[in-house]
Protein backbone atom coordinates (compact mmCIF):
# COMPACT_ATOMS: atom_id res chain seq x y z
CA UNK A 1 0.00 0.00 0.00
CA UNK A 2 1.09 3.46 -0.46
CA UNK A 3 0.90 6.11 2.03
CA UNK A 4 0.62 9.76 1.25
CA UNK A 5 1.53 11.51 4.81
CA UNK A 6 -0.90 14.57 3.39
CA UNK A 7 -2.68 15.88 0.35
CA UNK A 8 0.35 18.12 -0.96
CA UNK A 9 2.18 14.57 -1.69
CA UNK A 10 -0.87 12.81 -3.27
CA UNK A 11 -1.00 16.20 -5.67
CA UNK A 12 2.40 15.82 -6.27
CA UNK A 13 2.24 12.38 -7.45
CA UNK A 14 -0.24 13.25 -10.55
CA UNK A 15 0.41 10.94 -13.28
CA UNK A 16 1.80 8.43 -11.43
CA UNK A 17 0.57 4.59 -11.43
CA UNK A 18 -0.59 4.35 -7.33
CA UNK A 19 -0.95 0.54 -7.69
CA UNK A 20 -2.98 -2.66 -7.40
CA UNK A 21 -5.22 -4.13 -5.27
CA UNK A 22 -5.29 -8.02 -4.21
CA UNK A 23 -7.35 -10.26 -6.66
CA UNK A 24 -10.97 -10.96 -5.60
CA UNK A 25 -13.00 -13.59 -6.63
CA UNK A 26 -16.87 -12.96 -7.94
CA UNK A 27 -19.27 -15.53 -6.73
CA UNK A 28 -22.71 -15.90 -7.33
CA UNK A 29 -24.36 -15.15 -3.81
CA UNK A 30 -22.41 -11.73 -4.51
CA UNK A 31 -23.90 -10.99 -8.16
CA UNK A 32 -27.17 -12.08 -6.48
CA UNK A 33 -27.27 -9.89 -3.41
CA UNK A 34 -26.50 -6.92 -5.82
CA UNK A 35 -29.36 -8.05 -7.96
CA UNK A 36 -31.66 -7.81 -5.15
CA UNK A 37 -30.01 -4.78 -3.85
CA UNK A 38 -30.39 -2.76 -7.39
CA UNK A 39 -34.08 -4.73 -8.25
CA UNK A 40 -32.01 -5.95 -12.03
CA UNK A 41 -32.83 -10.12 -11.86
CA UNK A 42 -31.80 -10.20 -15.08
CA UNK A 43 -31.11 -13.81 -16.39
CA UNK A 44 -27.63 -13.06 -17.70
CA UNK A 45 -26.74 -12.48 -13.73
CA UNK A 46 -28.97 -15.07 -12.16
CA UNK A 47 -29.76 -17.94 -14.00
CA UNK A 48 -27.15 -20.74 -14.52
CA UNK A 49 -28.66 -22.56 -17.04
CA UNK A 50 -29.84 -20.03 -19.38
CA UNK A 51 -26.78 -18.12 -19.24
CA UNK A 52 -24.77 -21.26 -19.94
CA UNK A 53 -26.50 -21.35 -23.69
CA UNK A 54 -26.20 -17.56 -23.32
CA UNK A 55 -23.43 -15.20 -25.38
CA UNK A 56 -20.85 -15.57 -22.68
CA UNK A 57 -21.13 -19.05 -21.25
CA UNK A 58 -21.62 -18.29 -17.52
CA UNK A 59 -23.59 -16.05 -15.76
CA UNK A 60 -22.25 -12.75 -15.32
CA UNK A 61 -21.43 -9.86 -13.13
CA UNK A 62 -23.72 -7.10 -13.23
CA UNK A 63 -21.29 -4.27 -15.21
CA UNK A 64 -22.18 -1.56 -11.96
CA UNK A 65 -21.46 -4.80 -9.48
CA UNK A 66 -18.05 -4.46 -11.16
CA UNK A 67 -17.61 -0.60 -10.77
CA UNK A 68 -19.06 -0.21 -7.48
CA UNK A 69 -15.87 -2.93 -6.71
CA UNK A 70 -13.26 0.08 -6.87
CA UNK A 71 -14.09 1.59 -3.36
CA UNK A 72 -12.90 -1.77 -2.23
CA UNK A 73 -10.00 -1.63 -3.88
CA UNK A 74 -8.89 1.88 -3.09
CA UNK A 75 -7.68 1.31 0.41
CA UNK A 76 -5.40 -1.81 -0.63
CA UNK A 77 -3.72 0.71 -2.86
CA UNK A 78 -3.33 3.65 -1.50
CA UNK A 79 -4.08 6.07 1.71
CA UNK A 80 -4.00 9.67 2.29
CA UNK A 81 -3.43 10.43 5.89
CA UNK A 82 -4.77 14.03 7.95
CA UNK A 83 -7.94 14.23 5.92
CA UNK A 84 -11.52 14.58 7.67
CA UNK A 85 -13.24 13.03 4.69
CA UNK A 86 -12.96 11.78 1.62
CA UNK A 87 -16.11 11.81 -0.70
CA UNK A 88 -16.92 10.42 -4.17
CA UNK A 89 -17.75 13.40 -6.44
CA UNK A 90 -19.06 11.52 -9.73
CA UNK A 91 -17.58 10.02 -12.44
CA UNK A 92 -16.29 11.26 -15.79
CA UNK A 93 -15.92 8.07 -17.97
CA UNK A 94 -16.78 4.19 -17.22
CA UNK A 95 -17.54 1.53 -20.01
CA UNK A 96 -17.36 -2.39 -19.61
CA UNK A 97 -15.02 -3.88 -22.03
CA UNK A 98 -15.47 -7.46 -21.03
CA UNK A 99 -18.04 -8.81 -18.78
CA UNK A 100 -16.81 -10.52 -15.81
CA UNK A 101 -17.99 -14.24 -15.62
CA UNK A 102 -19.36 -15.70 -12.33
CA UNK A 103 -15.97 -17.54 -10.99
CA UNK A 104 -13.73 -15.25 -12.20
CA UNK A 105 -11.02 -12.51 -9.92
CA UNK A 106 -10.70 -9.61 -10.26
CA UNK A 107 -8.33 -6.52 -9.51
CA UNK A 108 -7.95 -3.10 -9.31
CA UNK A 109 -4.87 -0.91 -10.98
CA UNK A 110 -5.20 3.06 -10.22
CA UNK A 111 -3.40 5.92 -11.58
CA UNK A 112 -3.66 9.51 -10.77
CA UNK A 113 -4.81 11.57 -13.51
CA UNK A 114 -5.41 14.93 -11.90
CA UNK A 115 -5.60 16.90 -8.71
CA UNK A 116 -7.09 20.44 -8.15
CA UNK A 117 -7.79 22.63 -5.83
CA UNK A 118 -11.29 23.17 -3.82
CA UNK A 119 -12.57 24.63 -0.88
CA UNK A 120 -11.40 22.84 2.31
CA UNK A 121 -9.35 20.45 0.41
CA UNK A 122 -8.72 18.88 -3.29
CA UNK A 123 -10.21 16.98 -6.47
CA UNK A 124 -8.77 14.26 -7.82
CA UNK A 125 -9.05 11.69 -10.86
CA UNK A 126 -8.43 8.74 -10.60
CA UNK A 127 -8.06 6.01 -13.46
CA UNK A 128 -9.48 2.93 -13.10
CA UNK A 129 -8.87 -0.25 -14.38
CA UNK A 130 -10.98 -3.64 -13.66
CA UNK A 131 -8.22 -6.42 -14.59
CA UNK A 132 -9.63 -9.84 -14.73
CA UNK A 133 -7.19 -12.77 -14.04
CA UNK A 134 -6.38 -14.49 -17.11
CA UNK A 135 -7.69 -11.89 -19.54
CA UNK A 136 -6.19 -9.39 -21.78
CA UNK A 137 -9.59 -6.82 -21.84
CA UNK A 138 -10.04 -5.60 -18.51
CA UNK A 139 -13.55 -5.57 -17.18
CA UNK A 140 -13.92 -2.15 -16.58
CA UNK A 141 -11.91 1.03 -17.24
CA UNK A 142 -13.46 4.77 -15.34
CA UNK A 143 -12.05 8.03 -14.34
CA UNK A 144 -13.48 8.27 -10.61
CA UNK A 145 -13.85 11.85 -9.17
CA UNK A 146 -13.05 11.91 -5.66
CA UNK A 147 -12.81 14.96 -3.18
CA UNK A 148 -10.36 15.07 -0.17
CA UNK A 149 -11.24 17.69 2.60
CA UNK A 150 -7.91 18.48 4.92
Amino acid sequence: MRVFPGIPEFAGAVGEHLGVSEWHTIGQDRVQQFADATGDHQWIHLDAEKAARGPFGATIAHGFLTLSLIPMFGPEIYRVDGLKMGINYGLNKVRFPLPVKVGSRVRGRADLAEVAEVPGGVQAVVRWTVEIDGEDKPACVAEMVVRLIA
